[in-house]
C-alpha cells in the first residue's frame, strides 16, 4: 500500500510547475543519502517538497471565544480573596467539561444555576460561597 506525503497535509495531490520540478530535482539531488532514502520509499512521484505546513491544532473555544486557559484565568482574577488549589482544579476541570461540551458537566453546570436561582427566590440573595 502506498500513500501519498500531500495526504498528511490537506489531502489533495497538486501539479507541480515546471519550475516547482525543477526546483524538487535540484533538491533531490542535493539531499543526503539517508534522507533520499525516505523520498525514494515513498516514491519520487509522490514527494512533495513544497508542503503546506501543517494547520495549527484546533484551539477549542466557548461560545464567547474564550479558550480554557482564558476562563480560568478571568475567573480566578474575579475570585475575591484566597483559594485552594482543588478549587482552582475544579474551575480548571469545569472549564475543559464546558469546552468539550461534556454532559456530565453541562448537569453539574445546570444544577449550580438552578440551585443558585432558587437561593436567590427563597431570599438568601446574601449567599456568599
Amino acid at each position: 500500500m502506498s500513500i501519498s506525503a500531500t495526504m498528511y497535509r490537506d489531502g489533495s495531490d497538486r501539479l507541480l510547475t515546471p519550475e516547482e520540478e525543477e526546483q524538487k530535482r535540484i533538491i533531490y539531488e542535493q539531499m543526503n543519502p539517508r534522507r533520499r532514502k525516505y523520498v525514494d520509499r515513498i516514491g519520487y512521484d509522490k514527494w512533495d517538497p513544497f508542503q503546506k505546513p501543517n494547520d495549527p491544532m484546533e484551539l477549542r473555544m466557548d461560545i464567547s471565544k474564550r479558550t480554557t486557559q482564558q476562563l480560568v484565568r478571568e475567573f480566578l482574577q474575579n475570585h475575591k480573596g484566597q483559594y485552594s488549589n482543588d478549587y482552582g482544579r475544579g474551575a480548571l476541570e469545569t472549564a475543559v467539561g464546558i469546552i468539550n461540551r461534556d454532559e456530565k458537566v453541562r448537569g453539574v453546570f445546570d444544577f449550580c444555576v438552578w440551585y443558585y436561582n432558587l437561593l436567590i427566590d427563597e431570599g438568601y440573595t446574601d449567599y456568599e460561597s
